[in-house]
């Protein structure tokens, strides 16, 4: 006979031991995702995309037209066709002809593409600066675009060993931002050896012209290699990396025993060592190609071809020897020996920067100039030639302006463009104010002139523009007494044929205490401190009345001792004690009832009553939330009717770290080589393009244009910024943020300011610079002041009345710097981000961190600086240590409120009447969210139920008896 057994159900004890640990769990993740969500949204946003904003506006204002500013384009993808046709234009222009024996242009037939580079050519630089070169012309394409035909042999060789040898597995530079021990600086070239025979022999079938590429990178994080002997074997004691390494030596004289016609063309965005190419007789010519973005080298093609008759100046003096350049001995890795993670950098050269050493020292006798320079600043070659005559010239009074005209004619037998350059020299006193021997103020550059026809151009030179700033005396601008000369100048050198300088006499020295007549407030002494470094002495600069004897040296011995000020500098920012120091400070309004609406205050000035009121409607946590998670965006505050915006990178096109499959526009050329144009006309329609690609991608804000100089060659950014002067940065700078503005672009101009180096830019603490004032202003900070000051777009918008206006509007956005002004991070520096930026130069207008992961950038110094206002980072990567007293939320009033006059005056209200309501319509991945939560919340809800309903039946269940066997 058998028996059942019925199993004993589990006990509540066990069952409650097992389900409720893993609802729990489900509840904190779903609690947890959500939780993440809020705090990283600004960067999930950027990445998985935004949702919109549905705009209501109000019976009257829907018959108002509000396009304030519209595309020229219906899709992205016609924008980005045109910009890439003016990627092209601006490569046509800004090649540049450094060498010429007349065999340039070739006549079209059979070329060999000499060097690794001819087929992994450098199309930009890395990091913000990088762009999407996936579809992009290559060398060989560009070449064949204009009808060569190029030795397949050689080129699948190199083609190979470009491959075989990947940047990133140590082939060719690499450098990974600010990653020193992930970088590396080899040059990469395929030696000689290398060559098949195949290749070899092929040379006498393609034997019309060897064309060598030479290339050279550059990448945001990182500077180029100022000595080789740790990445090459053959590298000779102190040899650097922007001179030819002994692969592209044994190219060359492959070439040359091959070859009739030798051409080299230079992909590289900084100046190198060319004297060896220059000097070679075998070499027919040397074209400065850069780094030329998505369609740049079919402007190679057509410049080897005569298609193109070359227009492009060089923006750097191309010394003979780097390593005797003032600024050598001061560049690269110092650190502080009696401070923790402290690093810095002395500008010891002053104002003697580039052209303006090499043309000073030349005067002064210290240099012979011939044997120093080989190619001077502003220099290039045409295949025309060109005359010019000065046909009319006004000299203004001392407060007003100098003009020049000059007539530019056509002498050769092809169309061409010239480039015209106006210099000025300073009266100069032996221990005075120091003063460059020339200085460029301004040029012109003509349209294209069939042969025989004559261009006038005109260029202008503010008197006050001379003036010369003294720290040490006057603290203030100065515009010494005496004789000024007036120069047209081919370059930074050479004076034009047949015209002579034209002198400008200054009376009277006029010291401007009261301020120059483009000062919104005067002038005066504000970086004293920087002035004073490593020690408590002065900073000693290098000076024209002593060349020898002041001529700069690497930091030695206490020079690496940080001084007491220093220390104290570099010290954690204290935002209890900055609140301590200011307890008269009134908390502002908060929460405010009131239906004031951000579209309301566009066209109104910073300081009109009305945006009390719609500041007195925002909540101090949205506020804290917007400020402090500004990564590639504004955050929406759709109760007072703020749509998001999107802001994104990158001087060479738009970019983006997050999502570059969303977030990507056209490979623009390196600002170097658009600096190489010396076009403000292709500089501005630059800015329009970028503006039109905006309009269609849902973009507001750019960070760009870069404004920072050349003041080493081996910075590995050059390849970001236009040049080593201050004023043709300036000037094209400018013509770019104009041309963004007219589709509503509001461009952060960076990096505000001296960051010329990346070594160290963010180790530790930050890397203090140091540099006298006149250093300061004349030099590194002139390409912003003059954005600042020149930059202007019309403003549309509607009056109380409903009337339409139109009034002028200026650059509104500035990014800050990693580095420290002296010892004062430069976005939390008064001085800078205030006293000169804001009260001498008038900016109204948002300023922003650079990329905001580092603990010395704080945003309570920030803010309390009344100078930078947003923090480039996502929202919980900062903490705020002081939101709660009046100082505090008043500093916070007052950077929300600049952010705010940004966007009320940009793209990003399009479509909005006064009066106009914002309501969020959620993305579809917000939408996905919350279905997830609610389900997940019904299915936690649900398991609950079960359980409850389960433990208490179980209660009620009677014990079950297990039955014996009985026996047989």
């Amino acid at each position: 006979m058998s028996s059942t057994t019925a199993k004993r159900p589990m006990s509540n004890k066990k069952f409650l031991a097992i389900w409720i640990p893993v609802v729990a769990v489900v509840a904190i993740i779903a609690i947890g995702a959500n939780v993440a969500i809020g705090m990283f949204r600004g960067a999930i946003e950027s990445y998985m995309g935004t949702g919109t904003y549905e705009i209501t506006n109000t019976a009257e204002g829907s018959e108002l037209d509000t396009e304030y500013y519209s595309g020229d384009y219906a899709t992205v993808d016609e924008a980005k066709a045109a910009s890439t046709e003016l990627v092209e234009d601006i490569a046509d222009e800004g090649m540049t002809l450094l060498k010429n024996t007349g065999e340039l242009p070739l006549a079209l037939g059979n070329v060999t593409l000499l060097g690794r580079g001819a087929a992994d050519p450098v199309y930009g630089g890395s990091g913000s600066g990088t762009a999407d070169t996936r579809t992009a012309v290559n060398i060989r394409d560009g070449i064949e675009n204009a009808g060569f035909t190029v030795n397949d042999t050689v080129y699948e060789e190199l083609s190979a060993f470009a491959e075989e040898n990947l940047s990133a597995d140590g082939g060719r530079t690499n450098i990974v931002m600010d990653k020193p021990e992930d970088s590396n600086y080899n040059i990469g070239e395929m030696p000689v050896a290398d060559y098949s025979q195949d290749a070899l022999d092929s040379f006498t079938d393609y034997n019309d012209a060897a064309v060598i590429v030479i290339g050279r990178g550059g990448g945001e994080g990182g500077d180029l290699a100022t000595n080789m002997e740790a990445w090459d074997d053959n590298a000779e004691a102190g040899q650097h990396q922007l001179e030819l390494n002994k692969d592209e030596k044994d190219l060359v004289a492959l070439a040359e025993a091959n070859f009739n016609t030798v051409i080299v063309v230079i992909n590289a965005s900084t100046s190198m060592e060319l004297g060896s190419l220059q000097n070679d007789d075998a070499i027919d010519g040397i074209i400065l190609a850069g780094s030329p973005g998505v369609t740049g080298f079919n402007a190679l093609g057509s410049i080897l071809s005569g298609a193109v008759n070359p227009s492009g100046h060089t923006v750097d003096v191309f010394s003979s020897d780097f390593t005797a350049d003032p600024t050598f001995q001061n560049f690269g890795d110092y650190a502080y020996t009696n401070l923790d993670d402290a690093y810095f950098v002395n500008y010891d050269e002053g104002i003697y920067v580039g052209y303006r050493y090499y043309e000073t020292a030349a005067v002064e006798g210290f240099i012979n100039y011939d044997e120093a320079v080989v190619y001077p600043f502003g220099y290039g070659l045409s295949y025309t030639d060109f005359e010019w005559a000065v046909t009319g010239q006004e000299l203004g009074d001392v407060d007003g302006e100098i003009s020049v005209d000059v007539d530019v004619t056509n002498t050769g037998d092809v169309a061409g463009q010239d480039v015209v350059q106006l210099y000025y020299t300073a009266p100069y006193t032996p221990g005075g104010i120091e003063k460059s021997s020339v200085v460029l103020g301004d040029f012109a550059k003509t349209g294209i002139l069939e042969p025989g026809a004559t261009e006038t151009v005109t260029m202008t030179i503010a008197v006050e523009d001379m003036a010369s700033y003294d720290e040490s005396g006057a603290g203030s601008y100065v515009l010494d007494a005496g004789t000024y000369e007036i120069k047209v100048q081919t370059d930074s050198h050479n004076l034009a044929a047949g015209i002579d300088p034209i002198a400008y006499n200054v009376d009277d020295t006029i010291v401007y205490t009261e301020g120059r007549d483009s000062d919104e407030t005067a002038a005066t002494n504000q970086f004293a401190d920087v002035t004073t470094e490593y020690t408590d002495g002065p900073l000693i600069a290098f000076s024209r009345a002593d060349f020898a004897g002041t001529f700069p040296t690497a930091p030695s011995g206490d020079a690496y001792e940080a001084s007491d000020a220093t220390i104290a500098a570099f010290a954690p920012y204290d935002a209890a004690a900055a609140a301590d120091e200011n307890t008269d400070a009134e908390a502002p309004t908060w929460n405010a009832d009131g239906d004031a609406s951000l579209i309301d205050m566009r066209g109104l000035e910073w300081d009109d009553p009305a945006w009390d009121e719609l500041l007195n409607q925002l909540d101090l946590d949205d506020t804290i939330a917007l400020l402090t998670s500004g990564a590639y965006n504004t955050a929406g505050l759709p109760e007072i009717g703020k749509s998001r915006t999107n802001d994104l990178d990158g001087p060479a096109g738009f970019s983006s770290f997050i999502n570059p499959d969303l977030w990507t526009g056209t490979a623009f050329p390196s600002e170097y080589l658009i600096g190489q144009t010396w076009s403000t006309e292709l500089a501005e329609e630059m800015g329009v393009a970028i503006g039109n690609e905006a309009m269609t991608m849902g973009v507001n804000g750019w960070y760009a244009p870069a404004v920072n100089l050349h003041r080493s060659p081996f910075a590995g950014r050059n390849f970001e910024y236009y040049s080593e002067d201050p004023v043709l940065s300036g000037t094209l700078a400018t013509s770019v943020v104009d041309g963004a503005l007219t589709k509503g672009v509001y461009s952060f101009t960076k990096h505000f300011a001296m960051n010329d180096q990346e070594t160290n830019r963010v180790n530790g603490n930050g890397l203090a610079t140091w540099a006298t004032e006149q250093t300061i202003r004349e030099l590194y900070l002139k390409p912003f002041e003059m954005v600042v000051k020149d930059a202007s777009g019309e403003l549309t918008y509607f009056d109380a009345d409903g009337e339409q206006v139109t009034s002028d509007i200026g650059a509104t956005a500035i990014m800050s710097s990693f580095n420290r002004i002296g010892a004062t991070w430069a976005g939390g520096s008064e001085a800078l981000m205030h006293n000169v930026l804001r009260e001498e130069w008038g900016f109204t207008g948002m300023a922003i961190t650079d990329f905001n992961l580092y603990p010395y950038m704080y945003p309570d110094e920030a803010w309390a600086a009344r100078g930078t206002d947003h923090m480039l980072t996502f929202e919980n990567f900062k903490t705020v240590e002081d939101s709660q007293s009046a100082y505090a939320q008043d500093n916070i009033r007052y950077a929300i409120h600049n952010v705010l006059y940004t966007v009320a005056n940009s793209n990003a209200v399009n479509g909005m009447a006064p009066g106009a309501t914002l309501t969020y319509q959620a993305a579809a991945w917000e939408v996905g969210v919350i279905a997830g939560t609610v389900l997940l919340g019904i299915l936690i809800a649900g398991a609950i139920v079960w359980i409850i309903i389960r433990v208490r039946r179980h209660r009620g269940l009677a014990s079950v008896v297990t039955e014996e066997p009985a026996a047989s």
